[in-house]
């Protein structure tokens, strides 16, 4: 008689290898429908549907960022708790409000649009959401008759930021 053990022989499904073998396209079908479920339920934020109107408006905003570099204006805006407080300066009469679009960078559906109400001390102010999304905005200020505008960035703190025309 032989005294070498003998070897059972087990099921596939008890066997690792088939397993791990399967593991990578089960994976991937997971991840298909999630990308598919992410794409159908999300909207497209950064894409606009009148971009070809947008693209032929550009040199009249262009126009209205250089009038602002050529009048000197710019604007000192200090965010705080629950208010945007704006401070012009420049070559113009102070007008008497403002109109501050604030548009982050990513989420669209956060944007929104500010009147700047004058104050006696030359300021110009509006209430304004305490909680914000994080993240970077795209901020511009314009006057009422929308002859010039100002623009810069602001990283979502409550340091004060410039705006200033495009030269």
């Amino acid at each position: 008689m032989s005294s070498l053990p003998q070897s059972v022989e087990r099921p596939w499904y008890r066997e690792p290898w088939p397993w791990i073998l399967m593991a990578g396209p089960a994976a991937v079908v997971v991840a298909g429908f999630a990308t598919l479920w992410i794409a159908a339920s999300t909207a497209d934020g950064l894409v606009a549907e009148d971009y070809y109107r947008q693209g032929l408006a550009i040199n009249r905003v262009l126009a209205r960022e250089h009038l602002a570099a050529r009048l000197g204006i710019s604007a000192r805006a200090e965010p705080g708790a629950g208010r945007l407080v704006v401070r012009l300066e420049g070559r113009i009469a102070p007008p008497p409000a403002l109109t501050a679009w604030l548009a982050h960078a990513t989420r669209a559906g956060h944007d929104m649009r500010l009147r700047l109400a004058r104050a006696p001390d030359g300021t110009y102010a509006a209430a304004m959401p305490r909680s914000l999304p994080a993240g970077h905005w795209h901020v511009s200020i314009e006057d009422p008759g929308r002859d010039w505008r100002v623009t810069g960035m602001w990283p979502g703190s409550a340091q004060p930021f410039t705006l200033s025309g495009s030269r």
